[in-house]
């Protein structure tokens, strides 16, 4: 089984100390999202994870767990997410400059080849046009150089909540995001020769664009090849069917919860309201065996 930590949170930036609470009990349990009613009991057991995929934009809190992590036999590798972006698209980020040292102190203990680099969603505005993307993918890039082998990207998609969250921030003068409806294929042909340049392997995530014209094809996240050349085992290679139709990613359990990541990026999916998310965040227990809440598995 491959564990997702996870799609919907920040389970390293905010959740470190639950997170490894769990693997030292073993397993944790998780709500169905859409019916929170139906609970899971998951294991985390070693003998019963082949990888556990983290998702995070500042890994830190995590750092002082790997060699624990090591030790008790678990695979496991970053989906890191850096992007630079000004304060009012991510309102809750560190300075750049310390996620980077971030992102190069965790290559530097678990090995480049196992911290992917996200650049993404790709958002263009009045604040980030093309030439900001360029040239801070550019700053980036250099600085990661050694430490990872492959970056990924995407395009902003303007799910419902995402889109109220940007009119709101246009109405007060903030910013004004571009709908893209077309993919900036100058500029992704741009990233791609960047990527080559410091020897990175660019790939998309989930695009329903064609990009293999601007040297981009198309990635997965939890990606049965990747893990292959990772760890040297051989994992699922069915589609996740909970993913969207454009997403290559192969089948996980997701132990995250929605409405608890912290950061407020005001282009999230997986946030529908920063109250809710305040208010979760601060009734979280991290000796509960559920992220959000304290639930116990009426379903296995």
């Amino acid at each position: 089984m491959i564990i997702s930590a996870s799609r919907r949170t920040d389970i390293p930036a905010f959740y470190s100390k639950w997170f490894m609470n769990r693997v030292r009990a073993g397993f944790c349990t998780v709500p169905n999202p859409f019916n929170p009613t139906q609970v899971s009991a998951v294991s985390l057991g070693p003998e019963n994870v082949d990888v556990i995929v983290f998702w995070t934009k500042n890994a830190r809190p995590m750092l002082e767990y790997c060699n624990e992590l090591d030790r008790s036999g678990y695979r496991y590798y970053y989906q890191f997410t850096l992007n630079g972006y000004p304060g009012v698209l991510e309102p809750g980020m560190p300075p750049l400059d310390e996620l980077i040292d971030t992102f190069r102190g965790l290559a530097s203990i678990i090995g480049p080849n196992r911290v992917v680099w996200r650049y993404d969603p790709i958002v263009l505005s009045d604040l980030t046009p093309e030439s900001y993307h360029a040239e801070r993918f550019s700053e980036i890039a250099g600085k990661l150089a050694g430490s990872t082998t492959r970056v990924v990207i995407s395009l902003l998609d303007m799910y419902r909540k995402v889109e109220q969250r940007l009119v709101r921030l246009e109405k007060a003068g903030a910013v004004r995001v571009t709908p893209i409806l077309a993919p900036p294929r100058r500029l992704l042909a741009t990233l791609a020769s960047v990527a080559a340049e410091h020897g990175m392997e660019i790939v998309s995530c989930a695009e329903p664009f064609d990009l293999t014209d601007c040297g981009i094809g198309p990635g997965k996240c939890v990606d049965d090849d990747y893990i292959k050349a990772a760890f040297g085992i051989d994992v699922t290679h069915t589609k996740d069917p909970a993913q969207r139709r454009e997403c290559g990613c192969v089948r996980s359990k997701d132990i995250g919860a929605f409405n608890t990541c912290v950061h407020g990026c005001a282009y999230c999916y997986a946030n529908a309201d920063l109250a809710a998310v305040q208010r979760r965040f601060r009734l979280h227990d991290p000796e509960s065996p559920s992220l959000a809440g304290w639930h116990i598995p009426v379903e296995t």
